[in-house]
């Protein structure tokens, strides 16, 4: 045998095939166990993130219903307010406009964390501000609102949420709803046909 295919122990005398066997099912044992102890350890950490997140967009396109949180929701509006003086000239205040068919009642759970949110062609997010406010005229409401609504199956939402956004998003940023009972998937909806 050569010296490569004997291997020594730390005392400088060889190994018995015997030792050689234990020490390679050893060393493949840590290469599998080490992983699976890493992925048992951060179970918990991964479920509770994709709990919260809003990963795996589900494409609506302009004008359709899609089922989801256990009603159908169907993109109405999105449009600018411009004309206002109060806003800075680098931002856009945005309007979202949705309507939701409610299907089953229980909000509440369905609805839990409910999230409308812009999203532009890089990623970047936006959530709902308060700090632009719009006189309703309707019975619109914000997505949180809507679940203390008491709303029956059958019943019409309208659902409005304001945002401000940088005027260099505007051209493609697109609405999106996520809620805790579909999460880690939301609704990405298409922009209006001009």
């Amino acid at each position: 045998m050569s010296i490569a295919a004997q291997p020594i122990d730390e005392t400088g005398n060889e190994r018995t095939p015997a030792e050689r066997r234990w020490w390679l099912r050893s060393l493949l044992a840590l290469i599998v166990l080490v992983p699976a102890a890493l992925a048992v350890m951060s179970y918990e950490d991964i479920r509770e993130l994709l709990r919260n997140r809003d990963f795996f967009a589900k494409d609506v396109a302009w004008g359709n219903k899609a089922r989801f949180g256990g009603s159908d929701w169907q993109l109405t509006d999105l449009r600018a307010a411009l004309g206002r003086a109060d806003i800075p000239p680098e931002v856009v205040p945005v309007l979202v406009d949705l309507t939701v068919t409610v299907g089953e009642t229980d909000l509440q759970s369905l609805w839990l964390s409910c999230r409308i949110m812009l999203i532009d062609g890089t990623g970047r997010r936006w959530l709902p501000t308060a700090a632009v406010s719009f006189r309703q005229t309707d019975d619109a409401m914000t997505c949180n609102s809507a679940i203390f609504s008491g709303a029956k199956g059958g019943d019409v939402l309208k659902i409005r949420e304001t945002f401000l956004v940088p005027k260099d998003a505007t051209a493609t940023i697109r609405p999106a709803v996520g809620v805790a009972s579909e999460r880690p998937g939301f609704l990405l909806f298409q922009r209006p046909q001009n």
